[in-house]
């Protein structure tokens, strides 16, 4: 079974990301951390059983000798939402039955959290990046209990790819309500949060 675990936000600096999200939702987001494997950087936002990250290529890293997570050595452009993640108890398993290019299980670590990780050869997932990244928790430290509660919550998450009924087979072993597969000419990732400010959408 694979549940919801995080969206994430690209975006060219992290700087840049967190200002936009904080703008569009209207709270400050916490200090996240890097990512030595992946040259990487973050900041949270907690929503409750699950959390935003906004992440960005880390300028005072040295560049990986493979390709960093979510595309982000090609990421131009305006911060976007671009990946969601989906957490599993048995990363080996889920990957058997995931679609070819869904990655390579990989030990990574950010201070006490500790985590195994679906990572594409490519740094893009299939189905266009529409395919949920891979994660398996080591022990019980994660992210979402340790982040200030703002009271936001993610209402739905709606992914449109040309091949819709190919992308919902793939997930099968998930069920969300929240997680609508839509239909539509090409691809895109929209997320619509509940706030105390109202109704916000982030795409």
């Amino acid at each position: 079974m694979l549940r919801l675990d995080h969206l994430a936000v690209s975006a060219a600096t992290l700087e840049d990301g967190a200002d936009w999200v904080e703008k569009a939702l209207g709270v400050p987001l916490a200090g996240g951390g890097t990512h030595p494997h992946m040259g990487t950087h973050n900041r949270l936002l907690g929503l409750g059983d699950l959390y935003l990250e906004v992440i960005a290529t880390d300028p005072s890293a040295a560049r990986p000798a493979h390709p960093r997570w979510f595309d982000l050595d090609h990421f131009q452009g305006a911060p976007r939402l671009t990946n969601w993640i989906c957490r599993t108890d048995d990363l080996d398993a889920a990957l058997a039955g995931a679609p070819e290019g869904t990655g390579t299980a990989t030990d990574l670590a950010r201070g006490d959290y500790r985590w195994r990780f679906a990572v594409p050869a490519t740094g893009r997932l299939p189905f266009d990046d529409c395919f949920p990244a891979l994660i398996q928790w080591q022990g019980e430290l994660h992210p979402a209990r340790t982040l200030r509660d703002h009271g936001i919550r993610l209402a739905r998450l709606e992914i449109t790819h040309p091949d819709a009924p190919g992308l919902q087979a793939a997930l099968s072993g998930l069920a969300d309500p929240r997680v609508q597969i839509r239909l539509g000419p090409y691809r895109s990732l929209r997320a619509t949060f509940d706030t105390p400010q109202g109704t916000r959408v982030l795409t």
